[in-house]
């Protein structure tokens, strides 16, 4: 089967994949770009696990600044200096300052919670399912649920990200580890609010 030469350079700047991997993909799909585009997402998030255990010791610190009302510093790391000069790296680091200054997560991630506020939190849980009038064997199951809500909602890579809600963060930092091929990691963030 053949396919547009087109459609192969739209799924490679898309993926970050070779041509012959772009062309390889919409055979199998026999031409469905959104299937290709669709498989070769699922292969790249598996490589981007992959890629998790390397060692990051190059990258950014990116600022951005909205509205003269909020700025934020994010420490964005990859594995080596060419990648951190990628304006698609750029844009991811940029990316990721501006969801932090629009949704103001706490941590990076959720295991990032302090213990103490998760403490606080569960004991509120456990009021209001007392003042509910839950039975007390059910609490800890229903507080369970409760804490792992809490600890994403404040957690940057839970987050639904701001330009795409379809997709947590996590998962678009994952898509361009896939598209970059290099370990990526947003190792610290802060934010700061005029008046706060």
């Amino acid at each position: 089967m053949s396919v547009s030469i087109d459609d192969i350079k739209k799924l490679r700047s898309m993926t970050g994949v070779g041509l012959t991997d772009a062309k390889k993909a919409l055979v199998e799909a026999e031409g469905d770009f959104d299937k290709a585009l669709k498989e070769m997402r699922i292969k790249g998030i598996a490589k981007a696990d992959k890629k998790a255990e390397r060692v990051v010791s190059a990258g950014i610190v990116h600022s951005y600044v909205h509205g003269d009302k909020i700025g934020v510093l994010v420490e964005v790391n990859c594995e080596t200096d060419f990648v951190a000069r990628t304006d698609d790296f750029k844009k991811f680091a940029n990316d990721v300052a501006l969801h932090i200054a629009a949704s103001s997560p706490n941590v990076v991630r959720p295991e990032d919670v302090p213990e103490e506020e998760v403490k606080k939190e569960e004991e509120l849980v456990h009021a209001e399912l007392k003042e509910q009038g839950k039975p007390k064997e059910m609490f800890d199951k229903i507080a369970e649920g409760k804490l792992s809500k809490f600890r994403n909602e404040q957690s940057l890579l839970e987050q639904p990200f701001v330009k795409n809600p379809d997709q947590t963060v996590g998962e678009y930092l994952k898509e361009t580890i896939a598209k970059l091929g290099e370990n990526i990691v947003i190792a610290q963030f802060s934010r700061l609010e005029l008046g706060k």
